[in-house]
């Protein structure tokens, strides 16, 4: 049974043109045969997918390719256009910085808040600040509101709550260098106990190194297409190769 199954997914968006399209200017254009039909963008191109419970994929591909709205999509905030998206297990994002939480409640109540909303008991959760809180170090900040934090120590939040709670799937979005080098150095730690275990875990980055020694596979998006789903090695060379940058030596 796979974690995570797409098939022929494809999400269109609407254009910043269609978005300031109002009806006063739509009738305009209607009455003296000026109006055209605005257009919409393809973001995501009929991808298909499979990943297998407890693997590691690295999803790698320039600005724009749809990297981080396929995860969008796989964790539900977005709804595809067509196709179908198949997901089995509990999901914990960690996608965009702040996602989730409400910036007018204390740090205690978004982490609660935050867990029930993956679908983790609130009793469970509870049990769960005093270590996030630790490991976010955020301890002397847990009754203030969200906004006064940091972009920082947001970051360190997000992380602390998606990586604690040892979900089924994991997905992250550019989160290798979260806060200062000390905290990196115990995210590491983290994610290197997280990839020993058995928990699905999906990759946006462009860290392409850590994709290559770290990751199972890895899928290459390029134009809201999967242009190269293979073994991270492969995808990466590849992927560096079309890029003209020398390839990356193995471990």
């Amino acid at each position: 049974m796979n974690a995570v199954e797409l098939r022929g997914v494809t999400l269109q968006r609407r254009t910043q043109e269609e978005l300031t399209y109002d009806l006063k200017r739509l009738i305009f254009h209607s009455l003296t045969n000026r109006y055209r039909k605005p257009k919409r963008r393809t973001v995501l191109n009929d991808v298909t997918l499979n990943i297998a419970k407890g693997e590691k994929i690295g999803i790698i591909g320039p600005n724009g390719s749809g990297k981080s709205t396929l995860l969008k999509v796989i964790c539900g905030i977005l709804t595809p256009s067509a196709g179908r998206v198949t997901v089995d297990g509990r999901i914990a994002p960690l996608i965009e910085l702040g996602a989730g939480f409400d910036p007018n409640m204390s740090v205690i109540d978004n982490i609660v808040f935050y867990g029930v909303l993956l679908g983790f008991p609130e009793g469970d959760m509870r049990e769960r600040v005093p270590s996030i809180l630790r490991f976010a170090e955020l301890e002397d900040h847990s009754r203030e509101p969200l906004k006064a934090l940091s972009s920082g120590m947001l970051a360190r939040l997000g992380f602390g709550i998606a990586t604690d709670v040892h979900p089924d799937i994991l997905l992250l979005d550019e989160v290798l260098s979260v806060g200062d080098q000390s905290f990196r150095a115990k995210s590491n730690a983290r994610m290197q106990q997280l990839w020993t275990e058995h928990s699905t875990i999906i990759l946006v980055s462009h860290e392409l190194e850590f994709i290559q020694n770290a990751c199972t596979r890895a899928l290459w998006m390029q134009d809201g297409r999967v242009a190269l789903l293979g073994s991270a090695a492969e995808v990466t060379a590849s992927y560096r190769n079309s890029a003209g940058v020398p390839p990356l030596l193995p471990v």
